[in-house]
């Protein structure tokens, strides 16, 4: 296991990392503010479910795929841009969610949203890269079992990301707040969230692998 200073300097990396602006906080946030805290904190369990599978793969070495070959980055790459594209269609063509808030979240909208936050991380083939980069710089073969080792640093990377980005929840929840029952935003959730999911399927278009 991680010795204690090493998951200190672990989880220092960490907060600065969760704390940058990316595509995981808009999508948080944007999700916060058009269907409530609820929604916000399903759509970051989702990603940080999804932390846990790519810590895995790292351990069994299945990122490395992407190095060695090449397309199949690629077709991951494509696949979530696919993936972002319907989600943002999909967002446009729902019924408006006015910002009012709500009291509680039908089953089928908790399973999809968890689902989505859950399958945009998945199919990001840099988070893939980047556990892959970082967390071997904190775990040693010598003191233990490597899966468990990189299970224990994805908690870490998680309660850090649960701390940055349930501030973000909160204080989009005030947002909400200042909004609701003024009809003529009625629409503005579903364009928001449209743009962010349209806004990440680019940058996955758009990315490279350096």
């Amino acid at each position: 296991m991680p010795d204690f200073s090493t998951l200190m300097l672990f989880a220092a990396a960490c907060v600065v990392l969760t704390a940058t602006p990316g595509p995981d906080m808009l999508l948080i946030a944007s999700r916060s503010i058009s269907q409530g805290r609820a929604a916000g904190f399903l759509t970051y369990a989702g990603i940080a479910l999804g932390t846990y599978c790519h810590a895995l793969a790292a351990a069994f070495g299945l990122s490395q795929l992407f190095i060695a070959v090449p397309m199949a980055y690629d077709a991951i790459r494509w696949a979530g841009c696919a993936y972002l594209v319907y989600l943002a269609f999909k967002t446009i063509r729902s019924d408006a969610t006015p910002f009012a808030p709500t009291t509680e979240l039908k089953r089928f909208s908790m399973q999809r949203i968890l689902g989505e936050g859950l399958l945009t991380n998945l199919l990001n083939p840099k988070m893939a890269l980047f556990v892959l980069a970082l967390f071997p710089q904190f775990v040693a073969p010598q003191t233990g079992l490597l899966p468990l080792q990189m299970l224990v640093l994805a908690t870490v990377l998680n309660v850090t990301g649960l701390v940055v980005n349930g501030t973000v929840i909160l204080l989009s929840g005030h947002i909400r707040s200042r909004f609701a029952g003024r009809n003529r935003f009625n629409k503005l959730p579903q364009y928001l969230l449209a743009t962010v999911f349209a806004g990440l399927a680019c940058r996955l278009a758009l990315g490279s692998r350096n």
